[in-house]
This record gives structure tokens, C-alpha cells and sequence, in this order.
């Protein structure tokens, strides 16, 4: 199994995305947290091995994204609205939504459960993120 992100737009509000399973449509948005004046990004382009396991802080099931051994560790898929939800992860919601003044992610919770039912609860699947 196959999960595809990819990235529309990268700024200082964050990385935006749309996520998709194997050669099928997008299913769901994405958001991830951008650092410093070049807006870096956690998860590199390419591809990534993800295992089933938890959301510590949220209290429920998730992947983490399997990064190289210099890199961040228990980078996750979670629920979350805007970048200030995450501190790399990759946050998945039903669609882009301005918060007042911020841009980010609608009904994460909803984006969230559509993305675990069609990880099916595999115990791993590869991201490719383009």
C-alpha cells in the first residue's frame, strides 16, 4: 500500500497538501509546520516506510513516518487545524480553512478517521511525498 502527499503550496503558514492512497483521487488535506526563514519542512521529499503505532498526546492510534537516523523521530500523522498543532507532523483534515486570521486544515477530526480507514490498520504502508 501506497500513500501519496503532495505539496501545493509552502510558506510561512505552513506546507499544504493533499493526500491520496495508491493511484486513486485525494481524499484528504494536509498541513505541515514550516521552520525558520526558508520554511523547511520536517518530512523530506521522497519516499518513507510508515509503521501503526500512537498518538501519545491525543491518546489514539496513528503512524509514524520513518525518517533517517539524523533526522527528527516520532514524526506522526495526526488531527489538528493549524500549524501551531504541530511541531513537524503531518496534520490531516477535510479541507483548507481561514481561522480568523490563520490559514490551515478543516474537520481534522473527520480527515483524520477517513485517512485510518484506509490505512486499514496495515502495519505499514510508503509515503511518497512529491
Amino acid at each position: 500500500m501506497e500513500f501519496k502527499l503532495q505539496r501545493m503550496w509552502v510558506g510561512r503558514e505552513g506546507a499544504f497538501g493533499v493526500l491520496s492512497k495508491n493511484d486513486e483521487r485525494p481524499f484528504a488535506v494536509t498541513l505541515e509546520r514550516t521552520f525558520g526563514e526558508e520554511n523547511e519542512i520536517i518530512v523530506p521529499y521522497g519516499s518513507h516506510i510508515c509503521v501503526r503505532g500512537m498518538f501519545n498526546k491525543g491518546g489514539y492510534p496513528s503512524y509514524e513516518i520513518l525518517l533517517p537516523e539524523t533526522k527528527h523521530t516520532l514524526v506522526k500523522f495526526h488531527k489538528g487545524n493549524t500549524e501551531d498543532h504541530s511541531m513537524g507532523c503531518i496534520l490531516v483534515g477535510e479541507n483548507f480553512h481561514m481561522f480568523k486570521d490563520m490559514a490551515g486544515i478543516g474537520n481534522s477530526g473527520a480527515g483524520f478517521d477517513e485517512f485510518m480507514m484506509h490505512a486499514n490498520s496495515v502495519e505499514k504502508f510508503i509515503l511518497v511525498v512529491s
